[in-house]
């Protein structure tokens, strides 16, 4: 009776704080189980086929690794600050972000990962431009190399100056300049991208893993623990009792502050949470590292949705630190760089020693991403100009001009007062195009390799139009775009969004009745 009593005066206190999120944690889960299985089976999984760790291994590139060490590596390269930075400023919009984080996680991000991840591994490892190439034609493989280059130089930038940031706040009694903390990871990434993928990044990256999940599980407890009371979907969500925040399903188009509407600048601010291009970048990386093609559903969709969790966990903490009882000031929570919300919970709720462990977490993270997606331009680079990698001096020549780009970006970030957020918002619009490229591709894989089929294409369709139709209305209303107003979205959205049904149309009628493309057979 007492026990009954006890938790009846539990849920008593505590429903509607957290459901939202509790809910939103088991959408996740079963959408790994159910519609990631769906998705591995319309692939046609052959565990019998040898993967190009073995038939294409020169111990560089190309090595067989064990699946639990693979799957914390691709975890690793694909997290960043992407899932953290983004799901806190994501949270600024309220519970809707909750939304794009499960469903953008399970519908587009994790099809999105695993075809990328799996179309590789079939094509000898091929990197994502080719990949491109070969389905959606050489036109767009010139789009989609310009595309890549510079997100992969922006995203080593954002993740040298991240990190930087938070290693800054921590260390501020030793009175170092970030400066140095730059050079040294700057450093760092120059020699990692050089070395071997199994000197550094097989044998160091699991243990980083470990120190991110510890950052995400640790930080889940304490949302238990503390079981704050942080806004529900169908709750009003408020900085101040006089300012309404928009939030999904109240019917405002627009919100105060500075981040502008759920559609589309949500859909941007959040993603690598969600769904991410720069994902499909690293998915060949890890390709040329698997043993058996059954282990692409774990590693694959299983990072992405893995991720989508640590998105959730953060903006479920934004969402109190803005909203809930430790919120601060509107005005000045929409100036909080995300580097100091992460510093500042760390620190709140695990104490110093805890603070720290989980502000590591939050640096490796991004560390260990920079220089896989350094990596993989090398990569890009040395395929582009033929420059095969077999010796120092090749590698070195094709990495100098790529590493002279970012100082060059990371001196605009140093001496712009607002530069991280220049470049995080030009680093989310080409992020997010580019995973519409790459969706779009999938989509002509599916069309060129399963006619006669049943329409497998729809899977990665309907997030291709979205994710393109978001990316359109983006350039065209922001002020890194074309600055239209805002009220002209709905008009901008649906004439990009009917185009694109039209043309696809077009295209697939064609498609069926034409012969393979030579670039195909």
């Amino acid at each position: 009776m007492m026990w009954f009593l006890v938790w009846n005066g539990i849920t008593t206190t505590y429903i509607n704080k957290m459901y939202s999120f509790l809910i939103a944690i088991a959408t996740l889960i079963l959408g790994y189980v159910i519609y990631g299985r769906f998705i591995d089976k319309v692939f046609g999984v052959d565990s019998s086929r040898v993967t190009p760790a073995f038939t294409k291994r020169d111990n560089i590139d190309y090595v067989p690794m064990p699946s639990w060490k693979v799957y914390m590596v691709q975890f690793l390269n694909i997290a960043g600050t992407g899932p953290i930075f983004g799901a806190i400023m994501g949270a600024h919009f309220g519970p809707a972000c909750y939304l794009w984080i499960v469903f953008g996680s399970i519908f587009a991000g994790g099809v999105h990962d695993y075809l990328s991840g799996m179309i590789s591994l079939r094509n000898g490892g091929m990197m994502l431009n080719d990949i491109v190439g070969k389905y959606l034609g050489r036109n767009m493989r010139i789009i989609m190399n310009i595309l890549l280059f510079v997100l992969l130089i922006l995203t080593g930038t954002v993740f040298i100056y991240s990190p930087a940031l938070i290693l800054d706040k921590l260390t501020s009694g030793l009175g170092l300049p970030i400066l140095v903390w730059i050079v040294v990871i700057f450093a760092y990434y120059f020699v990692a991208t050089l070395l071997p993928i199994d000197k550094i990044i097989g044998k160091i990256y699991p243990i980083f893993a470990v120190a991110m999940l510890f950052m995400a599980v640790s930080l889940g407890v304490c949302l238990f623990v503390k079981w704050p009371l942080i806004p529900e979907m169908w709750d009003s969500v408020t900085l101040s009792d006089d300012t309404l925040f928009q939030h999904f399903g109240r019917g405002e188009w627009e919100r105060p502050g500075a981040l502008g509407s759920i559609f589309p600048m949500l859909f941007v601010t959040v993603a690598c949470g969600a769904i991410s291009g720069f994902h499909a970048t690293q998915c060949p990386l890890m390709a040329r590292c698997l043993k058996n093609e059954k282990m692409g559903r774990p590693i694959f969709y299983g990072s992405m949705i893995t991720e989508g969790v640590v998105a959730l966990i953060w903006a479920a903490i934004s969402s109190y630190y803005f909203f809930g009882h430790g919120a601060l000031d509107m005005e000045l929570s929409t100036r909080v760089q995300a580097p100091a919300v992460v510093t500042s919970v760390s620190i709140q709720w695990l104490g110093i020693v805890g603070g720290v462990l989980a502000i590591i977490g939050v640096v490796v993270a991004p560390i260990s991403t920079g220089d896989t997606a350094l990596r993989a331009c090398r990569l890009m680079a040395a395929d582009l100009f033929k420059i095969k990698q077999d010796s120092w001096y090749k590698i070195v020549l094709v990495a100098i001009p790529i590493f002279t780009l970012v100082l060059v970006c990371l001196l605009f970030n140093i001496y712009d007062p607002n530069g991280f957020d220049t470049i995080w918002r030009y680093f989310g619009w080409i992020n997010q195009s580019l995973s519409g490229v790459t969706l779009w591709a999938l989509v002509a894989f599916f069309v060129y390799t399963h006619k006669g089929y049943k329409p497998y294409y729809i899977i990665a369709l309907v997030p291709a139009i979205f994710v393109t139709t978001v990316c359109f209305t983006y350039i065209c209303i922001t002020k890194i775009g074309f600055n239209i107003p805002q009220y002209y979205t709905p008009f901008i959205a649906g004439t990009v969004l009917i185009i694109q049904i039209v043309l696809f149309t077009v295209w697939f009628r064609k498609t069926r009745t034409a012969e393979l493309p030579e670039r195909m057979k």
